[in-house]
């Protein structure tokens, strides 16, 4: 990570499994100028490309375990490269991770959308992907017109490793044991916004405005 702190709003999306962090980030990305950083995102892509950063992440994926803080941070310094804003989507997940990221810039505000594990379940397990263009489904809420089959390009739908209601469960508690204590660690720094995340990603993203502004 470079040097110096940017003076640019920083802002933190925190929450277990299925919490919705990247709906709302999508959202967010829309009405602020921040560069979105997500994780999960970065993850898939080293995993995908075949790095030896993402083979050595992937292990540790389809366990739904956390992927080690070295290389979480590691993944991410080398997205740090511009001098606005961020919006931090997966990161961090440990006080390790989010005491690096001190040493780095100032986060501004931390949204924390809080769901139970059956939630978390509930959503996760009904997710599924597109095989050739990676788009998203899920079979409850926004279900493909011919069942397995993406509506966009006709690919085969498939349901990733770590979205198994096992791994999921698995993937929460890992969560509450090592990514929770985060809520203690920004509330004590003034800055935490807990939102209740079982509900519309509408009235969601009104509250995190709000918190925002």
């Amino acid at each position: 990570m470079s040097n110096g702190k940017r003076n640019d709003f920083n802002l933190i999306l925190l929450g277990g499994p299925g919490a919705g962090k990247g709906t709302q980030a999508s959202k967010i990305v829309e009405s602020m100028d921040l560069a979105h950083l997500s994780t999960g995102d970065i993850l898939r892509e080293e995993v995908s490309e075949g790095t030896d950063l993402g083979l050595e992440a992937r292990e540790y994926m389809d366990r739904g375990d956390l992927v080690p803080d070295e290389l979480i941070i590691e993944m991410v310094r080398k997205h740090l490269d511009r001098e606005s804003g961020y919006l931090f989507d997966g990161f961090p997940r440990t006080i390790s991770q989010a005491e690096a990221l001190e040493n780095v810039l100032e986060v501004d505000k931390v949204i924390y959308i809080n769901i139970s594990k059956e939630e978390a379940v509930r959503r996760l397990s009904a997710r599924r992907v597109c095989s050739e263009c990676g788009e998203i489904y899920n079979l409850q809420f926004d279900k493909p017109d011919e069942p397995g089959v993406c509506d966009k390009c006709n690919g085969e739908l498939y349901q990733r490793s770590d979205d198994k209601p096992e791994v999921i469960r698995n993937r929460f508690e890992t969560f509450l044991e090592q990514s929770a204590p985060l809520v203690g660690f920004y509330r004590d720094r003034g800055v935490l916004v807990e939102i209740d995340g079982e509900r519309e990603p509408d009235a969601i993203f009104e509250n995190i405005r709000a918190a925002i502004s």
